[in-house]
């Protein structure tokens, strides 16, 4: 009798699929490369781009130049000058360090972006400043009565921002986005080791507007990263992130606020990498829609590596659907190639008013539109506090009260109507 010796199947570079821990992951398939030629056409039936209205942004397809008329200016939040022993602005062409250092692009838009503009700008952070520091992008594109609509790339504009915090910093960093603009956008967020950073990106743009964007985030070994993105207007608004970690001990909290108002595509996708060992992420993602044809879509992954034992990982979405005509897509997808994990998790839903929370708050005598106000401010407050920027925090519940306060116009002026 023969002794057959049992083979263990072996990694193999050419073979992906000899173990399992070495295959392709399904949540992070897509190539990355500079170089436009690697991505395809998009198409709606395409897996990333099947919630996306693809023909609403077809001029983010194609490399374009840039008008250059959005601006960006950093200051302290209260407006003042930043210490420049502590913050440093430069302008650098597009593809000298550290542009491009952080990732690689991830799908056909952001690579579009990154062959389309010409400059970057830096904002390098150090030690600890003592104001939030604000960082402001302001649209300049004419309105649509005003350009040429025979030309897409009149009014496009590409923008990259390049944010490094450098080692044992601790630092609050606000980016704002305001105006008119048909924007594509690029951000670079390198967190350097045992950082402490709240990292907040605040998109508030005019009726209109168009934002492709590509986030790629590096959280350094030990460092703490609270990740903010707040997404209250624009006509199409599609914002991709894209992170890793650079050692262990890493913590990545990353929170989502959005309010769709009729007519509007705002999406949010997160990519959460676990590749280093005894890394904690957090994902939690909440969005209001209010009105006709508001379209909200999430898509959250996350990827725990064969070289990431002990992680700790969590994503969570909820959408609260305010009027009949909303849609909310909303798809949380895990994958874990390894065995030794502290947890992972994720959750998802879409849901309307609770008619209980609304009935208890009239019967004690307060009205069903200020109640309405009252669940809201609800829903959306715990995370807007745990932002932990007061400059911004009573701006953004403000905001959300208008945006109420808009849609019971609108509602009643419909019910006139129809009357």
């Amino acid at each position: 009798m023969t002794n057959q010796e049992v083979k263990i199947a072996a990694a193999d570079p050419h073979n992906p699929y000899a173990m399992p821990a070495a295959m392709p992951s399904s949540a992070d398939k897509e190539p990355r490369s500079f170089d436009l030629d690697a991505f395809p056409m998009p198409k709606r039936k395409d897996p990333d781009w099947r919630f996306t209205p693809i023909e609403r942004m077809s001029e983010f397809f194609h490399v374009f130049q840039p008008t250059h008329t959005t601006s960006i200016s950093v200051s302290n939040i209260d407006g003042s000058p930043v210490d420049a022993n502590q913050v440093s602005v430069a302008t650098i062409p597009m593809g000298q360090a550290p542009s491009g250092t952080v990732l690689m692009p991830s799908d056909r838009a952001s690579v579009v972006e990154w062959n389309s503009a010409t400059i970057a700008t830096t904002v390098t952070v150090c030690g600890q400043p003592a104001q939030p520091v604000l960082i402001k992008i302001q649209g300049g594109a004419r309105p649509a009565a005003a350009a040429d609509e025979s030309n897409h790339d009149v009014d496009m504009d590409a923008v990259h921002l390049v944010i490094v915090v450098e080692d044992d910093a601790h630092a609050d960093i606000v980016v704002e986005h305001g105006g008119l603009a048909r924007i594509a956008e690029g951000i670079e967020l390198t967190t350097g080791k045992h950082s402490r950073v709240s990292a907040t990106f605040i998109q508030e743009w005019g009726k209109g507007s168009k934002q492709i964007g590509n986030q790629r985030i590096h959280v350094g070994e030990g460092a703490s990263l609270r990740h903010s993105v707040v997404t209250l207007g624009g006509d199409v608004v599609r914002i991709r992130m894209d992170q890793d970690f650079g050692g262990e001990e890493g913590d990545l909290n990353m929170l989502g606020i959005y309010f769709v108002d009729p007519g509007e595509h705002i999406e949010h996708r997160t990519m959460v990498v676990h590749n280093h060992p005894h890394c904690k992420s957090r994902v939690v993602y909440k969005g209001a829609l209010d009105g006709d044809h508001a379209h909200a879509t999430w898509v959250g992954n996350a990827l725990i590596q064969p070289t990431a034992p002990g992680t700790d990982s969590y994503e969570l979405n909820r959408n609260l659907v305010l009027t009949p005509g909303a849609v909310a897509d909303s798809e949380p997808n895990l994958e874990i190639e390894n065995g030794d994990i502290v947890g992972a998790g994720h959750a998802s839903s879409v849901g309307r008013f609770d008619d209980e929370e609304l009935f208890y708050l009239q019967s004690r005598g307060i009205p069903e539109a200020e109640a309405r106000k009252l669940v809201v401010r609800g829903f959306f407050g715990e995370l807007i506090e745990e932002i932990g920027v007061p400059a911004i925090t009573d701006h953004l519940m403000n905001v959300i009260d208008r945006r109420l306060a808009r849609g019971e116009s609108a509602a009643m002026q419909h019910v006139l109507e129809e009357k």
